[in-house]
């Protein structure tokens, strides 16, 4: 709690001194509302137009996406499509496109009409004239003045502050003026605008590079979704229609730039692709020469049936050779039977034997032999018969003999003749990979040269439709339209910043002022740099007051010096005798007399027997509240001896009856030497008895020795500090006099303090006569 209450504190010490200036931050939040009203009233409203297109999107190339991807985006049918949506918002803030613009709708030359506060600018309809430049002029010196323009009939009138004289001149006549030839044309559309003030029309001139570069910096381009290809255009301009002019005519000059672009394209392209047909023709031809010179060279018809064919020779040589060697086998296994078998052993019949003779002449010996047989069963060997079937039988025998003979020799024969086409199949098939690879290299290629010929086709004729028929790249979803709200000025926001600019300016100032100020403003000020207590607070009167303590004074005033005597009091203790106030500061204009005489006033007040002693015999100050006694005799004149009798030295104050003064007299050349005589303490016992009170005005302490010459008399010391006078590094002299014992029972006073630095008596007064005015009472006070 200890620590929320000391931070309420520290915030309530440092808005206090800014909430005692309320009325600065009042005065200047007012000012500064005036002049934003007055800003919103001469500043012409800025409207903000916008249109938004989207840009068609490209094809996008997929790699490996057959017929050679790499040309799908040649033709005019993908066109400029594979631009980024970044390239195309650079299109549409590019210089070339917005001088286009600006040519085609003469924005050079903007034309004004002067009204009260501010001026509106005059655009289509709403301009009398139509102003072409027709010819710059190479010149550094621009018109910075406006150029008026007054008509009578067909009569035109140009003048500017700027020119020495009037330039007149006609309508729809070539104007030849120090910067630009220009030409000035009536509007035929031109209608009067309601609430417009057409009296003073004036124009402005700029170089053409100038305009566009305004232009530019207005134009604000933007994408809508990263992810789209939507892009809002807009500007912020005070005529509506010039706004949604320079829009729309920008989205239709890129859609020129765009079907010129394409065209372009178109036409490369196509001319791209005449060409490469052509060379393509060329090497497919030559593709088509190596295939058939490859087929000729292997005669090679068709290498997969010719392979089918090898292989299928292959397959019924090695059957024909496993076959002929079966008959071979079976030939001579006849022969070495028919060598062994006698005369009566038959032949083996059907054993796959595929000659058909030998076969026949088998059969033909077996009959013979079993016919031989049949005759030796019923005769002998010498039997003619069977002597003639042995006969027989030999003479078949030996046929038979050389039929096997020559179905042996037949079948090597054809067994090797099979052998040598196996061989022969075999070699093909072997060379057939190395085939098939060259082979499939040169299809690969006539497929690639026929593919990209195909294709090549086919753009050359995209390309020409693309030249025929042409669509707009960016389609116009929203036609340029302006917001209602204007977007400056923002009367909201200026006249918030206006309340804003007018707390900032007296806050930074009086913060400013108390960083810089080296001075005791309050008395927080000279409570942080001393432990010696504050005994009061004294107002500043202004000059219309009174600057002294009346009997039934009421004043703050009045009531401060009151404050003091009873903190004073406090101080000092009861003795018969006087008690002697020590008034000194640290420099002069402090306001020493000040604050002795009206003390000596507000304790007279109270019936007390009070004497001021003016004791700053060096520069004396006390005569300022009697002019009169100005060159009368005073303590000088005791001090030096010319005067015995004290009395005459006394003098009442006429301000109050129970209030003396001695006047410092004469001005000595030795101020020190007389005070430290023992004249002064001898002066001051013998006025003890007779007064309450004694006050010292003395002289100050860092200028002089004097006072510290008299300091020992003092029962108590009033250290008189002057508000925005005492210089804060006056209090450390102040600390170490107290703290030599220089000076003793020392308090503090602030004298001259402003009321809004007042500890209270600024706001509470004391009396019955006092109130508290409420602040529409000095409201009605100041009116």
């Amino acid at each position: 709690m200890d620590k929320k209450n000391n931070k309420e504190i520290d915030i309530k010490e440092i808005i206090t001194p800014y909430l005692k200036k309320w009325k600065y931050f009042v005065g200047m939040v007012f000012l500064m509302l005036i002049l934003a009203v007055y800003y919103i009233k001469s500043t012409p409203q800025i409207f903000k137009a916008q249109t938004s297109v989207l840009i068609k999107d490209a094809k996008k190339i997929s790699p490996g996406g057959g017929d050679v991807g790499m040309l799908q985006s040649l033709g005019g049918l993908s066109g400029m499509g594979t631009n980024s949506i970044e390239n195309e918002i650079g299109v549409f803030e590019s210089k070339s496109i917005v001088e286009d613009v600006v040519r085609e709708h003469n924005f050079q030359t903007p034309i004004y009409a002067k009204q009260t506060l501010k001026s509106l600018e005059l655009y289509g309809t709403t301009s009398p004239y139509i102003i072409n430049v027709i010819q710059e002029k190479n010149v550094d010196d621009l018109p910075k003045k406006p150029i008026f323009i007054k008509s009578k009939n067909n009569q035109v009138t140009l003048s500017s502050e700027e020119w020495n004289k009037e330039i007149s001149t006609a309508f729809d006549k070539t104007i030849n003026l120090p910067f630009a030839m220009i030409m000035i044309r009536k509007n035929p559309e031109f209608k009067a605008p309601k609430k417009t003030e057409i009296s003073e029309i004036y124009f402005n001139f700029s170089d053409f590079e100038s305009a566009v570069n305004q232009f530019q910096d207005a134009l604000k381009v933007d994408l809508l979704d990263k992810d789209g290809t939507i892009i809002s255009l807009s500007v912020d301009f005070q005529n509506k229609a010039k706004a949604k002019d320079f829009l729309n005519s920008l989205v239709r000059q890129y859609n020129v730039y765009a079907i010129n672009d394409k065209n372009i394209e178109s036409k490369r392209t196509k001319d791209f692709v005449d060409n490469r047909i052509t060379l393509i023709s060329k090497e497919l031809g030559d593709v088509e020469t190596q295939k058939e010179g490859f087929k000729s060279s292997n005669s090679i018809v068709d290498l997969r049936t010719e392979a089918g064919m090898n292989l299928q020779l292959k397959e019924q040589s090695k059957a024909a050779i496993l076959e002929i060697g079966t008959q071979l086998e079976i030939t001579k296994m006849l022969q070495n039977t028919l060598s062994r078998k006698g005369t009566g052993d038959v032949l083996p019949l059907n054993i796959g034997l595929e000659n058909e003779a030998a076969g026949n002449a088998i059969q033909q010996y077996n009959a013979l032999v079993l016919q031989r047989n049949k005759y030796l069963q019923d005769a002998t060997p010498d039997n003619p018969l069977v002597r003639t079937a042995n006969n027989q039988i030999e003479e078949i025998k030996s046929s038979l003999t050389q039929s096997l003979q020559r179905n042996v020799t037949s079948l090597e024969l054809a067994k090797r003749k099979v052998e040598s086409q196996l061989g022969s199949s075999q070699q093909m098939i072997g060379k057939i990979p190395a085939q098939e690879k060259l082979f499939r290299s040169i299809e690969r290629q006539q497929q690639i040269k026929e593919n990209l010929y195909l294709l090549l086709l086919q753009k050359r004729e995209e390309a020409a439709i693309s030249m025929e028929i042409v669509s707009e790249k960016a389609r116009v979803i929203d036609k340029a339209f302006v917001f209602k709200k204007p977007v400056a000025p923002q009367k909201l926001l200026v006249l918030l910043i206006a309340i804003v600019i007018g707390i900032l300016i007296p806050f930074v100032y009086f913060y400013l002022k108390t960083i810089l100020n080296s001075k005791l403003i309050d008395k927080q000020d000279l409570e942080k740099l001393t432990s010696v207590p504050l005994l009061a607070e004294i107002p500043r009167i202004s000059s219309k007051e009174s600057d002294l303590v009346r009997l039934n004074d009421v004043t703050p005033l009045a009531e401060s010096f009151r404050i003091l005597v009873t903190n004073m009091n406090f101080m000092i203790s009861k003795k018969d005798k006087a008690n002697v106030i020590f008034i000194t500061s640290t420099v002069k204009g402090e306001g020493k007399t000040f604050v002795s005489v009206n003390l000596a006033l507000a304790l007279a007040s109270l019936q007390k027997k009070v004497l001021v002693i003016g004791s700053d015999i060096r520069n004396p100050q006390l005569q300022r509240y009697n002019p009169s006694m100005k060159d009368s005799k005073g303590l000088t004149e005791y001090l030096y001896g010319d005067i015995e009798n004290i009395n005459e030295i006394i003098h009442p104050s006429e301000i109050n009856p129970n209030c003396d003064f001695i006047y410092s007299g004469s001005i000595p050349p030795n101020p020190a030497d007389l005070l430290q005589n023992g004249k002064y303490a001898v002066l001051l016992e013998s006025l003890k008895n007779k007064y309450q009170y004694i006050i010292l005005d003395t002289a100050p302490l860092m200028l002089v020795t004097d006072s510290f010459l008299i300091s020992g008399f003092a029962d108590a010391t009033i250290y008189v500090t002057r508000s925005e006078v005492t210089e804060k590094d006056f209090i450390a002299f102040a600390n170490k006099n107290v703290e030599s014992q220089k000076i003793k029972n020392v308090g503090f006073i602030l004298n001259d303090v402003h009321k809004t630095n007042f500890g209270y008596g600024n706001k509470y007064g004391y009396g019955y006569k006092v109130e508290e005015k409420r602040w529409f009472d000095k409201v009605k006070r100041w009116h």
